[in-house]
C-alpha cells in the first residue's frame, strides 16, 4: 500500500512540475513575442552599406550605439544623435576622413564626408581658374590621407624674338616655363633674364632669337696716278697715256642679327673681283735754251702773268703728283687736334692737309689743287708716301672730294 501511496505522489509531483514548466515557457515565448513586436523598425546606412533593424532605442544616438558605430567629431549623421526613434526612421551615417590641400606649396589639413575633390573644393570654398593646375582629377574619389595640391596661374610678359605677348603660367623659374610654353632656344639665341631665375607674376620674359648670316658687299678699288718723265716733252707739260680704270672687290662681312635687327658687323674676307689700273702721266722734262731777248720778253711775259694770277696760282716750288683723300674732325671719338696742336674744330674754315713728314715736313705751306693753299699740320697711319689728307668742316665735303689724284706745290 505504501508503494502504492509513493508512485502516486511521485505521478502527482511529475505532473504539477510540467504544468508549471508550461506556464513558464508559454510565459516566455509570450514575453519574446511582446518584446520583438514592441520593437521599432528603422533603416541603417552605415557608411554606404544599408541595412533594417529592429531595436527599443529611443534616440539616434542608442540605435548606432547599439550597432557599434563610434560617431566621431566630424562624422556626419543626417539627423541629431538625441532625436527620438520612431518606427520607418531612416539613419545615415558617413564617417569622415582626413585629407591634405596645398594651395602654392601652403598645407592645410581638412575633415571631410564628401565623395570627390569637385565637392570637397566647394565644401573648403575653393575657387580654380582655368589656368589653375590641380594634381589631381576633379572628379577623382576621396581617399584617406589623400593630397590634392593647387598651384594658382599667374600673368607673365613675354617677348619672343620681337613678338610681344601676355601668358598664364604655374610655372616657378623661367626655365619650368620655356619647357611648359614649349618654348626651345636655338644654338645662338638666349632668354633673358636667366634660366633659374623666380618667377613671379608680370615678371618680363625676353627670348632674344640670334642668328649669324654673311653679306656680300662689291666696292669699287680706286685707281692710283703713276708719273713718268718723259724728256721729248717741254717742261711743265704733262700727257696723260693711259687715263685709268677702278677695279672691283666684294667684302664678306659676318652680321650678327637680334630679333631681326643688326647689331654687329666683322669683315671677315676680301675677294678682288678685277684689279685697278693706273692712271699714267707724262711729264715733260726737256728745257729749251732761249736767246737774251726772248729771255727778256719771257721774263716780261711771266712778271706778267705772274702778277694777274698770283691770287690763283702757287709760287714756284717743288711740285708732287699725290693720291689724296679728304676727312673731317666731326667724327666719332674724334679730338679734331691736329699731330702739330692746331685746333681744326675752333678754326673750321682752316685750310689744312695731313701728311707724310719724311715726304712733306710738317709746318710746310703747300699749295693743293682745286683746294688751295694749305698748311701741312697733320699726320695719319695710312698717310704714307706720297698721299694727303685733305681736311673740310664738314662730312658732306669731305665725301664730296673723295679719292682722286692732284697736283701739290711744295712752296717752303
Amino acid at each position: 500500500m505504501k508503494t502504492k501511496m509513493q508512485s502516486f505522489s511521485a505521478n502527482t509531483g511529475k505532473k504539477i512540475f510540467m504544468a508549471l514548466l508550461s506556464v513558464v515557457v508559454l510565459g516566455l515565448v509570450s514575453g519574446f513575442i511582446v518584446f520583438e513586436t514592441t520593437k521599432a523598425s528603422v533603416t541603417l546606412v552605415l557608411d554606404g552599406e544599408e541595412k533594417l533593424v529592429k531595436t527599443h532605442a529611443n534616440t539616434v544616438g542608442d540605435v548606432l550605439k547599439e550597432q557599434e558605430v563610434d560617431v566621431g567629431e566630424y562624422d556626419y549623421v543626417n539627423r541629431d544623435l538625441s532625436a527620438e526613434l520612431t518606427r520607418g526612421n531612416r539613419i545615415i551615417w558617413k564617417p569622415a576622413m582626413e585629407v591634405t590641400i596645398k594651395v602654392n606649396g601652403k598645407e592645410e589639413r581638412v575633415w571631410t564626408t564628401k565623395d570627390t575633390v569637385k565637392e570637397l573644393l566647394a565644401e573648403e570654398k575653393i575657387n580654380l581658374s582655368e589656368h589653375d593646375q590641380l594634381s589631381v582629377s576633379m572628379g577623382s574619389e576621396l581617399k584617406k590621407d589623400m593630397v590634392i595640391s593647387i598651384t594658382e596661374a599667374f600673368q607673365v610678359n613675354v617677348n619672343d624674338g620681337g613678338k610681344q605677348t601676355d601668358v598664364w603660367t604655374t610655372s616657378t623659374t623661367v626655365a619650368d616655363f620655356l619647357e611648359q610654353q614649349n618654348i626651345e632656344l636655338g644654338e645662338l639665341d638666349r632668354v633673358e633674364p636667366g634660366k633659374e631665375t623666380k618667377l613671379k607674376s608680370r615678371s618680363d620674359i625676353n627670348v632674344v632669337r640670334v642668328e649669324k648670316v654673311t653679306d656680300v658687299v662689291e666696292e669699287s678699288i680706286d685707281f692710283t696716278t703713276v708719273t713718268k718723265n718723259d724728256s721729248s716733252m717741254q717742261k711743265g707739260k704733262e700727257k696723260v697715256i693711259n687715263s685709268g680704270k677702278n677695279g672691283k672687290e666684294k667684302k664678306h662681312y659676318e652680321v650678327v642679327l637680334e630679333n631681326g635687327k643688326e647689331v654687329s658687323r666683322e669683315l671677315v674676307k676680301t675677294e678682288v673681283v678685277e684689279k685697278s689700273s693706273d692712271r699714267v702721266v707724262a711729264v715733260g722734262t726737256q728745257v729749251i735754251k732761249q736767246t737774251a731777248a726772248k729771255k727778256k720778253t719771257a721774263k716780261t711775259a711771266s712778271t706778267t702773268k705772274k702778277k694777274s694770277t698770283s691770287s690763283s696760282k702757287p709760287s714756284s716750288g717743288k711740285v708732287l703728283y699725290v693720291s689724296s683723300t679728304a676727312y673731317t674732325a666731326n667724327c666719332s671719338g674724334c679730338s679734331g687736334i691736329t699731330a702739330t696742336g692746331f685746333n681744326l674744330k675752333s678754326n673750321p674754315g682752316a685750310k689744312v692737309i695731313a701728311v707724310d713728314p719724311s715726304v712733306i715736313p710738317l709746318g710746310s705751306k703747300v699749295h693743293v689743287e682745286g683746294y688751295g693753299t694749305a698748311i701741312a699740320a697733320d699726320t695719319g697711319g695710312a698717310i704714307k708716301g706720297n698721299k694727303i689728307d685733305v681736311f673740310f668742316s664738314s662730312k658732306s665735303a669731305a665725301y664730296a672730294w673723295g679719292r682722286k689724284s692732284v697736283k701739290i706745290t711744295i712752296l717752303n
